[in-house]
């Protein structure tokens, strides 16, 4: 069995755990993404799971941790494995996630088990498809308005892009008349930073009673056009598909970053810059592992950004190669996670995103980063200067 030593446990906490968790994996801490672009943190913790696969061989490496079995993930076909076999014998309901999940989406299908999970996660494929909604006039409708502030600032910030985002997320999962309830989304984004915490932060449940509360008037109404309007017991699940709306915004603006178009340029944001950076699963009972045992209970660690921009496995590692998705790819390229428990928002997100990436394009042209691409971008310090295009008059 490989068990890093004691120094190695120290760096992979130092320089991939503990980095990660400061940018915060419930919703991004601006501060600490800043910090980490400059150093380019991700680069740092890349290298240091190259080191560890070197010295320890292509099985998991369980890091030296008294009293919890934790072992990190280097060959891509054991990545492969763990997510076709998840639910069962690789529980995505480990307990750290339970922990932060359950600050504002209890019930929700990451967090569910059994027949509860298979009910909800039926739910969620069921709604999430993109022909539910009208994606393409919605977006439409909010990037017109963005490219007419682009055109009068000269330049496309972060702060400019969310706030057409969460119009546009709102209209989608909740209607048009939820166009404006910037309420509704700021108590998430609170509830979510308390998620960051996970078992260190108290529960605010006044707070969480009152976005639930604003939550179910607009899921009352039923609003034709939007998700809200698909059958079910939606309440527990639609924090989470606002949740998963943020990241679909932060690999959007990305895409631009890099001058992505249509599906492909949201893929390969998503895999240059996983949203999802650590992708946790939890053993049920003993599993073994290139001729190894490991325990009942052992929670195993995808570093996402690692198997993404390897540059011993992939020569497209820092590039912006949009052509891989034509083709087979290898099986630790996960930006949606993989297997029983991918992404059920998967296409929705994927329409969403490059809707709004063809409909800004189409009248602005932005500056594209260039490979090396860096392995951490900052998508709150994203500045991009604009140049109209096509006949578009602002």
């Amino acid at each position: 069995m490989a068990i890093s030593s004691r120094l190695d446990t120290a760096r992979v906490f130092s320089m991939v755990l503990l980095p990660t968790l400061a940018k915060g994996v419930i919703v991004r801490r601006p501060g600490v993404m800043a910090l980490s672009e400059k150093l380019q943190a991700d680069g740092t913790a890349i290298d240091t799971m190259r080191h560890l696969r070197d010295r320890y061989g292509p099985e998991p490496v369980r890091l030296r941790i008294t009293g919890r079995s934790v072992a990190m993930l280097v060959d891509p076909a054991d990545v492969g494995r763990l997510l076709a076999e998840s639910p069962e014998p690789f529980a995505l309901a480990t307990k750290e996630k339970k922990a932060a999940l359950k600050h504002f989406q209890p019930h929700g299908v990451l967090i569910s088990e059994g027949t509860s999970r298979e009910r909800r996660r039926e739910l969620n494929e069921r709604a999430l498809r993109p022909e539910n909604v009208p994606v393409d006039a919605i977006v439409r409708d909010e990037a017109d308005l963005l490219t007419r502030h682009v055109m009068s600032t000269g330049e496309l910030t972060w702060d400019a892009f969310a706030q057409a985002w969460w119009r546009v997320v709102r209209r989608i999962v909740l209607g048009d008349r939820a166009r404006d309830d910037e309420q509704l989304t700021d108590d998430l984004k609170a509830l979510r930073e308390n998620a960051n915490w996970a078992f260190l932060h108290p529960k605010q449940r006044d707070l969480r009673e009152r976005f639930q509360r604003r939550l179910d008037e607009h899921l009352g109404r039923a609003e034709e056009g939007s998700l809200a309007a698909q059958p079910g017991d939606l309440a527990g699940q639609v924090p989470h598909w606002l949740f998963a709306f943020d990241a679909a915004g932060i690999v959007t603006m990305r895409a631009l970053a890099i001058g992505g178009r249509g599906t492909y340029g949201i893929l390969e944001s998503a895999r240059l810059w996983p949203t999802t950076p650590v992708i946790l699963r939890e053993s049920t009972k003993p599993t073994r592992w290139h001729g190894t045992w490991l325990p009942e209970n052992t929670e195993f660690v995808v570093f996402a950004p690692f198997f993404h921009r390897d540059p011993d496995r992939l020569p497209y590692a820092d590039e912006y190669a949009p052509e891989i998705w034509d083709r087979p790819l290898d099986p630790a390229i996960v930006p949606f996670s993989g297997g029983p428990g991918v992404c059920p928002g998967r296409d929705l997100v994927l329409a969403t995103g490059s809707a709004m990436l063809d409909a800004l394009s189409e009248h602005l042209a932005f500056p594209k980063l260039t490979a090396p691409l860096p392995r951490t971008l900052n998508h709150f310090g994203l500045r991009m200067h604009a140049t109209p295009t096509g006949t578009r008059v602002s």
